[in-house]
């Protein structure tokens, strides 16, 4: 077996690089943090990266707010996230405050109240913990960590005779 000289990714230009950028775009919401590192890991320099990211916006391909929203709304009605946790994962991708609080805004109190609920009696079950105080320990430890805030975890709890 002979030894192959290492191929070396090639640095696209900038209109390949767009192009790519654009179907990266196109096939899921980004954010501008998320494109930039792409970009970056593609080989291209800080002002043709900034340059991409400037065209992608003024196409609509990259709209931060339109990902915001995307996210919050994914992370929620699909995997379960509490605000806490959706937050912390938009702080990660370098999303504005503002836009954070805002996209926020657009879960249904009522709706994140049930979801807490909905969570809490599906776990319970699986938690084998016979001492009642370790156990709500537990369920709360995991709402926890799914990132509902503290108060919202234990109304939820008192008001549905979990706690």
């Amino acid at each position: 077996m002979m030894d192959r000289p290492e191929k070396k990714p090639v640095k696209p230009d900038k209109k390949s690089a767009l192009a790519k950028a654009e179907h990266y775009c196109a096939y899921q919401e980004r954010s501008q943090q998320e494109l930039r590192d792409k970009l970056y890991e593609w080989g291209l320099w800080s002002n043709e990266v900034e340059e991409v990211i400037s065209e992608l916006i003024q196409t609509n391909f990259l709209n931060e707010e339109r990902f915001t929203k995307a996210y919050v709304s994914g992370k929620f009605n699909i995997k379960h996230w509490g605000k806490m946790k959706i937050k912390q994962g938009l702080k990660l991708k370098r999303v504005p405050d503002k836009m954070i609080s805002n996209a926020l805004k657009a879960i249904d109190y009522d709706e994140y109240l049930k979801t807490i609920l909905m969570l809490a009696e599906k776990k319970l079950p699986s938690i084998s913990e016979k001492d009642p105080y370790k156990r709500k320990y537990k369920l709360v430890s995991y709402l926890l960590a799914r990132g509902f805030e503290n108060d919202l975890i234990f109304e939820v709890l008192k008001a549905n005779d979990l706690a």
